[in-house]
């Protein structure tokens, strides 16, 4: 499974709270907050330019910090499931043995608490990506 969008659609005001749950707080989590907060963007194409437009979510690519605060932010979509998880980076594979009906129904269980939890924490998967 695929998230949508990965990078670009962690909430930072929920990240900023699921750092603080994890121990994270002072000044500490303040920078990391000053750091999302307040940043913006522009398209430009062929020199022509948009106007600046305000980034209310999203981990900033090509940082450091910034997979790591993704990481941070799915990182409790384990929770979630009964079966096996895998996760690297956007990827998220979720997985089982399955030999009979009731092992297909918790699959099945386990693929509705991920779409579950990808609404509740707006990290939705891109359905198009998604394989068996």
């Amino acid at each position: 499974m695929d998230f949508q969008k990965a990078f670009d659609q962690v909430p930072h005001r929920r990240l900023i709270n699921k750092l603080a749950v994890h121990g994270f707080g002072g000044e500490l989590l303040q920078w990391i907050a000053n750091w999302l907060s307040e940043r913006k963007q522009r398209v430009v194409l062929n020199g022509h330019c948009w106007g600046w437009k305000d980034v209310l979510s999203g981990v900033p690519q090509g940082s450091v910090l910034g997979p790591l605060l993704f990481v941070i932010h799915i990182n409790d979509i384990d929770d979630s499931v009964n079966g096996k998880i895998q996760k690297f980076a956007d990827d998220t594979k979720v997985f089982n043995t399955v030999g009979s009906e009731m092992e297909v129904d918790s699959l099945r269980c386990d693929l509705c608490n991920l779409v579950q939890w990808s609404k509740e924490w707006q990290m939705l998967f891109n359905v198009e990506k998604c394989k068996k």
